[in-house]
């Protein structure tokens, strides 16, 4: 299942740093589909910590980000569309928060055209 998430400050009207990711569900995965303000690498690992949803780097264990409320049981539920987001300030490293908000749930396979989690 592919979730596809919007991130961004904790007023929008005023502070317009967002991020869009695509989650997908089945390989533990996320991509960064588009960004301002709000830095994350191109992708990274998922993973389900008691309701949090967590955004790796590759290979990592610490969280770039973590995602309040999120979390996807094994029939396909989604617990909550929107909640709660932290992560770190790419210019400052100081705490930022704000919001996530589910944007789209496509629960058919998707076979990317140019994966980048093939390589």
């Amino acid at each position: 299942m592919r979730l596809t998430i919007l991130i961004n400050g904790s007023d929008p009207t005023v502070n317009h740093d967002y991020a869009v990711l695509w989650l997908d569900t089945e390989q533990g995965r996320w991509s960064r589909e588009a960004h301002e303000g709000v830095y994350l690498p191109p992708w990274g690992e998922l993973h389900d910590q008691d309701g949090v949803t967590e955004l790796c780097a590759p290979s990592a264990d610490s969280p770039l980000c973590t995602l309040q409320g999120l979390h996807v049981d094994r029939r396909q539920h989604v617990s909550s569309s929107q909640g709660a987001a932290a992560w770190k300030s790419e210019r400052t490293q100081s705490p930022m928060s704000g919001f996530w908000r589910l944007q789209a749930v496509d629960r058919q396979p998707v076979q990317a055209e140019h994966s980048i989690f093939g390589r």
